[in-house]
C-alpha cells in the first residue's frame, strides 16, 4: 500500500556512513516503487555537476552524496531490476547524468510528468500535480534551484527542498497509473517510458556559426569579424577544458568588445579597451592578446 505515507513522511537519512548506507541498500531494495530525483548544477558549469541523489524507499527518504566517497554502486540493482517502480519527474536529465556518473541502467521508470500530459493535464509541475490530486500546498523556491548544491555543509533550506521532491512520487505515481489504466494508456505510457529510460548523456557541441548570432555581429569589420569568430571558439574550448559555464568564461559582450579592440598590446590595454574587469584580463589576458593579433 503507498497511499499516505508522502503525506505524513518527516524520516530522512543523509547517508554518510556505511552502516547507513547498508540500511539504505535493505530498505531501497525491498521497496516495489521508489521516488528519485537528483539536484545537479547546470548552471555554473560546462558539464552538469550532480551535487545530490534523492531516493524515497515509501518510508524514508535517502540522501546520497555523489561529492563524497561513500560506496553506494548497490543502487545500479535497483534502478535496473524490472520488478522495481522507479518514480521520476520530468526526469530525463536525472537518469542521463547518473548513466554517464556511474555507469547506471534503467528499467521500468514511470515519469509523472511525461504521465500528467499523456492524460491532457495542462499544468505539468509538481507543485501543480500535487495540489491538484492532493489538495497540499507545496512551493518550489525559485532560488534554490540555482543555489550551491556543490557547497558543503547544506543548508536546512536546501534539504528540505531536495527531500520534499520525492515524497510524493509514489502516491503520484498511484493515482496516474489509475487513470491511465482508465484511459486506455497503459502501453502507450510504457511505450513513452521505455523511451525516458533509454536516453544517453551527450556533451554540448559547439555550434561553428554562432558567432554569428552574437547581438552586434553585422556592425563588425570583415577583420573584427574574424577576431570574434577565433575569441568565440577559444571560449568554448576554454569552457570544455575548465568545466566552467561559457557565460562565466566571458559573456556575450566581452567578447564582442574584444573583437572591436585595435591591437592591444597589453593587460591594462585590455582592461581599458575591451573594459575586461582586471581579474579576466589577469585570468586570460595572455591568452587573448594572441588571439587578437592572430597567433
Amino acid at each position: 500500500n503507498f497511499r499516505g505515507g508522502a503525506m505524513t513522511v518527516s524520516k530522512w537519512i543523509w547517508v554518510d556512513a556505511p552502516a547507513k548506507r547498508d540500511d539504505a541498500a535493505r530498505d531501497i531494495s525491498r521497496a516495489p516503487v521508489i521516488g528519485l530525483d537528483t539536484e545537479y548544477d547546470s548552471f555554473r558549469y560546462f558539464r552538469e555537476r550532480l551535487c545530490l541523489l534523492q531516493v524515497y524507499s515509501g518510508e524514508k527518504s535517502y540522501v546520497f552524496d555523489p561529492l563524497d566517497t561513500l560506496d553506494f554502486s548497490f543502487l545500479g540493482d535497483v534502478f535496473f531490476s524490472p520488478a522495481q517502480v522507479k518514480v521520476i519527474h520530468a526526469g530525463d536529465n536525472d537518469i542521463r547524468i547518473l548513466k554517464r556518473d556511474y555507469g547506471f541502467s534503467f528499467r521500468n521508470v514511470f515519469d509523472t510528468h511525461r504521465a500528467a500530459a499523456l492524460l491532457g493535464r495542462k499544468e505539468l509541475s509538481l507543485a501543480a500535480l500535487i495540489r491538484h490530486y492532493f489538495q497540499a500546498g507545496f512551493e518550489k523556491q525559485k532560488k534554490l534551484q540555482r543555489s550551491r548544491w556543490e557547497n558543503r555543509p547544506l543548508t536546512a533550506e536546501q534539504l528540505r527542498y531536495a527531500v520534499q521532491d520525492t515524497v510524493y512520487l509514489i502516491d503520484l505515481y498511484v493515482k496516474l497509473q489509475e487513470e491511465l489504466a482508465r484511459a486506455g494508456l497503459l502501453d502507450t505510457a510504457v511505450s513513452l517510458f521505455e523511451g525516458i529510460a533509454a536516453v544517453t548523456w551527450h556533451e554540448k557541441t559547439m555550434n561553428n556559426l554562432g558567432h554569428r548570432y552574437i547581438h552586434g555581429y553585422d556592425s563588425l569589420s570583415a577583420a573584427e569579424q574574424e577576431r570574434l569568430k577565433r575569441l568565440y571558439r577559444w571560449r568554448f574550448q576554454k569552457a570544455k577544458s575548465s568545466n566552467r559555464a561559457i557565460f562565466m568564461i566571458c559573456t556575450d559582450q566581452e567578447l564582442l568588445k574584444l573583437a572591436r579592440t585595435a591591437s592591444p598590446s597589453s593587460l591594462d590595454g585590455l582592461i581599458s579597451g575591451a573594459g575586461l574587469s582586471r581579474n579576466k584580463a589577469q585570468r586570460y589576458g595572455s591568452e587573448f592578446l594572441d588571439i587578437l593579433v592572430g597567433k
